[in-house]
C-alpha cells in the first residue's frame, strides 16, 4: 500500500517531520511518501494561505495518480483543497482535521482542540461545524505560536502547547485533546505523558484511517459532486489543467 502524505506548505523540515511521524505509525507493508508543493506559503495561517496552497495540493494528488498512490493524506489542519482533491481520484483522500475529530469521538465524549494561533482556531471552528463535530468539541484553544516556531523554536513552542493542553484538561471537562497543526505530528507522546490525557494528532490518525479504507476496498465515490471534473480549457498559469482527464 502506498500512501502519499502531502504537506500543503513549502517548508521542507516540516514535511520531513510529518513524513517521519506517518512512517512510524504505518503498518508493515505500507509505504509512506511525504511531499510538498514547489510553490506556495511557507506556513498556512489564514484563509488566504489555504486558498493559495490548495492548488499545490491538487498538483501533488495528480502526481500521485501518475505514481499509483493508493491513498492521500492532506497534512494541514485546515484540510485545504480536500473536496477538490477527492474529485481527482478514486483513492481515499483524508484531511487531518476531519480524521482527528473522528478519532477523538471514538475515545471520549468531549474533546478540546489546541492549535497554534487564535485566527486558525476560528478556521478549526468552521471545520467542526462543517463536519458535524461541534457538539463534541468543548473549546478550540490557541497556544499563540506561529506555525514555523514548531520548527525554529521547538522547545519553547512545546512548553506553550503543553501549558495550553493542561488548561484544557483542567477547565474544559474533556476526555481527550486534539492537536490542531500538522507540524505537531511528532509531539503526541510527549504531550500525552505530560498532560495525562489521550492526545489525538491528525497526521497519524489520517494514515490509519487511510489504511483502513484501502483495506476495506472503499474508494472515493464518483457519483454526484465528487465525480471527476469535467474537462475544459484553462487559461494563463492554469493552462496545464486544460482538458484534465484524471486516472480512472
Amino acid at each position: 500500500m502506498h500512501i502519499r502524505v502531502i504537506n500543503p506548505n513549502t517548508t521542507a523540515g516540516m514535511t520531513a517531520t510529518i513524513g517521519e511521524a506517518a512512517s512510524r505509525i504505518a503498518a508493515p507493508g505500507t509505504r509512506i511518501t511525504a511531499r510538498q508543493p514547489d510553490h506556495g506559503p511557507v506556513s498556512i495561517e489564514s484563509h488566504f494561505d489555504e486558498a493559495v496552497s490548495a492548488v499545490g495540493v491538487l498538483e501533488e494528488v495528480l502526481a500521485g495518480e501518475r505514481e499509483g498512490a493508493d491513498a492521500y493524506v492532506i497534512a494541514c489542519f485546515g484540510d485545504p483543497g480536500l473536496l477538490a482533491a477527492r474529485e481527482l481520484t478514486r483513492a481515499p483522500v483524508i484531511g487531518i482535521a476531519e480524521a482527528a475529530f473522528h478519532m477523538a469521538t471514538l475515545i471520549s465524549t468531549r474533546f478540546s482542540v489546541v492549535t497554534t494561533l487564535g485566527r486558525t482556531g476560528i478556521i478549526a471552528e468552521h471545520l467542526l461545524d462543517q463536519y458535524g463535530f461541534t457538539h463534541h468539541c468543548r473549546r478550540v484553544r490557541a497556544a499563540e505560536i506561529p506555525v514555523l516556531d514548531l520548527e525554529e523554536n521547538g522547545d519553547a513552542a512545546l512548553v506553550r502547547i503543553i501549558d495550553e493542553c493542561r488548561r484544557a484538561r483542567d477547565e474544559d471537562s474533556i476526555g481527550a485533546i486534539v492537536l490542531g497543526c500538522g507540524g505537531m505530528a511528532d509531539l503526541t507522546d510527549t504531550i500525552s505523558r505530560e498532560v495525562g490525557l489521550p492526545v489525538v494528532e491528525g497526521v497519524t490518525a489520517a494514515v490509519k484511517l487511510a489504511e483502513a479504507l484501502v483495506g476495506l476496498g472503499l474508494c472515493t465515490s464518483k457519483h454526484g459532486d465528487l465525480a471527476f471534473p469535467r474537462p475544459k480549457p484553462f487559461t494563463g498559469r492554469f493552462e496545464g489543467f486544460s482538458q484534465l482527464t484524471p486516472e480512472r
